[in-house]
């Protein structure tokens, strides 16, 4: 059957993973889609782009907002509101595109409350820690400090894969970006609720 909205895929796992690489691999055979990216109030930088890098809004405005529960999730760091607004998801949806986020654990606890009927999860690791840590340090764009958090929010991470739909252990590049694309173009078929009613309601119409 047909549906009358399109469908979300969360991506999730360690920075180091290999995410982004896998996206852009991809990109061309999963049809059209909408990259998920965060709002924030802090000031633009040089070289960003609103609705590219970040939606850039008041202060003001991230508030209003939150009162009218339109977002995912949100967060204040250093001063600044950064969060995943549903505006700019719900439109995506009404286009029929696949939503992509790449989303750490408890953003997809999140999704999965608000929307979890059309959502599909994939968490994506290295095939092992001490990889993780190689990749982190030959990619040389952290300090020791920075790999050290991010090995261990990774440990904390790993524990919580038993909450996603499939896991794709990204050892071979070529491999792990063959099977992420099934799992996209299959996550078009997902049936909201609404849509499931809709259509047992025409079928049982004698």
């Amino acid at each position: 059957m047909n549906t009358n909205s399109g469908a979300i895929l969360v991506l999730s796992g360690p920075s180091g993973a290999g995410k982004s690489s896998l996206i852009n691999k991809i990109s061309d055979d999963i049809g059209d889609f909408y990259f998920s990216i965060s709002t924030t109030t802090r000031p633009i930088r040089d070289g960003e782009v609103n609705g590219i890098h970040y939606y850039f809004v008041s202060e003001e405005e991230f508030k209003k907002d939150i009162e009218d529960n339109l977002f995912l999730e949100y967060a204040v760091v250093h001063g600044n509101y950064y969060g995943t607004s549903l505006k700019p998801v719900r439109k995506a949806l009404r286009e029929k595109k696949l939503i992509i986020f790449d989303i750490d654990v408890q953003g997809n606890t999140a999704i999965k409350n608000r929307l979890g009927d059309i959502t599909t999860s994939v968490f994506i690791t290295p095939p092992s820690l001490s990889e993780l840590q190689k990749r982190l340090e030959n990619r040389s764009t952290d300090e020791q400090e920075v790999i050290d958090a991010r090995l261990k929010m990774a440990k904390r991470e790993i524990q919580r894969i038993s909450e996603y739909d499939f896991l794709i252990i990204n050892d071979e590049i070529n491999e792990a970006s063959r099977t992420l694309k099934k799992i996209a173009n299959a996550s078009r078929l997902k049936i909201s609720h609404d849509d499931i009613n809709i259509f047992v309601n025409k079928w049982e119409d004698l």
